[in-house]
């Protein structure tokens, strides 16, 4: 069974970074895209970075400048290297992926989100 396990998340001061990172668990044939996705309390969920297999990237405009989205083909992981923290930015962040489990049927999956606080 594959799973997805988020990691890294934590209490910080504005203006300090985070790194976040995507495990995934199970056998994986081959990974379509990876994305990060984050909700914040009474706010809906949105989309803060995303990463192709082919390494197309695109960013929340909020987060421009401030987060890096990276992976490691060979280790199927993907991070969220956050700088310059915001109390806006607080929110659960989920890993999100799209990938197939064999060679002929793609799925989607969600980690379980890991906690970002950003607070003084």
């Amino acid at each position: 069974q594959v799973q997805l396990v988020e990691s890294g998340g934590g209490l910080v001061q504005p203006g300090g970074s985070l790194r976040l990172s995507c495990a995934t668990s199970g056998s994986i044939f081959s990974i379509v895209d990876m994305a990060w996705y984050r909700q914040a309390p009474g706010k809906q969920r949105e989309l803060v970075a995303s990463i192709t297999q082919g390494g197309r990237i695109n960013y929340l405009d909020s987060v421009k400048g401030r987060f890096t989205i990276s992976r490691d083909n060979a280790k199927n992981t993907v991070y969220l290297q956050m700088n310059s923290l915001k109390p806006e930015d607080t929110a659960v962040y989920y890993c999100n992926a799209n990938l197939f489990v064999t060679p002929y049927r793609m799925s989607n999956y969600w980690g379980q989100g890991t906690q970002v606080t950003v607070s003084s």
